[in-house]
């Protein structure tokens, strides 16, 4: 059997699957991989067979998706040329983490394809959304990547074909401790916005930032370049994780049972329905980096045990290659 495991590059959370999925497919099947998109800050730790710029959603510094850039800084039809000529009809099953140019491909095609990704679980009826629907937000869910099979990922079971996260063994192996600081990862927030509201609350915060390229400090605020193994050494250590509304971040914060409130990138509306399954679990989130409320958060002492299993391998096996 010959693969396709195509994968987004946008974030960091696709990429953090693709690394555990794809060493298990192997030993089932030969796997090519392909990636598409540019906002990635991991490093693959695996070969990459082709990788295309592809479709890219993009933000601006304070806090919101940018439709002015996603739509002025990709080309558009460089994508479209670029998924005309895939060929695909080599492989005998696509794998798609939402990656729209071998979606489309299939689509158009008539290609067999499975869709494997927290944007999957968006479809079904069963998924927590907010009561103020977003128009725009449900057709890019929709049409971003066009699938009549799936499997979803999300934070609890909400229907049969949703499945709870795969949390990354890099993660599972920490041994998570409480050492008085707390962890940020905004990367829709630019570095100055994030300090200006950080440096009031007295206690430590590391901030994680995509813009710095040197280490600095700032009273209370320590910023950090994008660095994996500092990264997770501070995800390990840290008392609580303050972060955008997206989907890997905040599980494996669960996971390690970490104090977390997470801000939606604004526009975003996949985005919005996390935090909105999250609020319905009793996580605290808020639109803005609202000081009022992240004050609260730090006094409070709120967890929430969660049960993520070490499964995707039977998934993998009773549910996607079968097919």
């Amino acid at each position: 059997m010959k693969i396709l495991y195509a994968f987004q590059g946008t974030g960091n959370g696709h990429l953090a699957r693709a690394q555990e999925i794809i060493p298990i497919l192997k030993k089932y099947a030969a796997v090519d991989t392909l990636i598409s998109g540019h906002q990635s800050q991991l490093k693959a730790d695996f070969d990459i067979n082709f990788q295309y710029k592809g479709i890219s959603l993009l933000y601006n510094k304070t806090g919101g998706l940018s439709y002015r850039k996603t739509f002025t800084q990709n080309k558009f039809v460089h994508a479209i040329k670029t998924l005309n000529e895939l060929e695909l009809k080599e492989y005998d099953l696509i794998i798609n983490d939402y990656e729209p140019l071998t979606g489309w491909a299939c689509k158009l095609k008539k290609l067999p394809m499975i869709e494997l990704s927290h944007q999957a679980s968006m479809s079904f009826a069963e998924t927590p959304k907010p009561e103020k629907g977003d128009f725009l937000g449900e057709l890019i869910l929709k049409y971003y990547v066009p699938s009549e099979r799936k499997i979803g990922f999300h934070f609890e079971n909400y229907h049969p074909q949703i499945k709870k996260p795969v949390i990354r063994h890099k993660i599972r192996n920490l041994n998570p401790d409480k050492k008085g600081f707390y962890l940020v990862y905004l990367p829709s927030f630019s570095d100055e916005n994030i300090i200006k509201i950080l440096k009031q609350i007295p206690v430590q915060w590391k901030v994680f930032s995509k813009y710095s390229k040197v280490r600095i400090k700032i009273k209370n605020v320590e910023v950090f370049p994008i660095d994996e193994t500092e990264y997770l050494k501070s995800f390990e250590s840290c008392d609580g994780v303050l972060c955008n509304a997206g989907f890997e971040a905040p599980a494996e914060a669960l996971f390690l049972d970490k104090k977390l409130f997470v801000i939606p990138i604004h526009n975003q509306y996949e985005q919005e329905c996390n935090a909105c399954a999250l609020d319905k679990m009793g996580i605290p989130n808020s639109k803005v980096l609202k000081l009022g409320e992240i004050m609260e958060w730090v006094a409070s002492d709120h967890h929430l045990k969660v049960d993520y299993p070490d499964d995707i391998e039977n998934i993998l096996l009773n549910e996607v290659l079968i097919l």
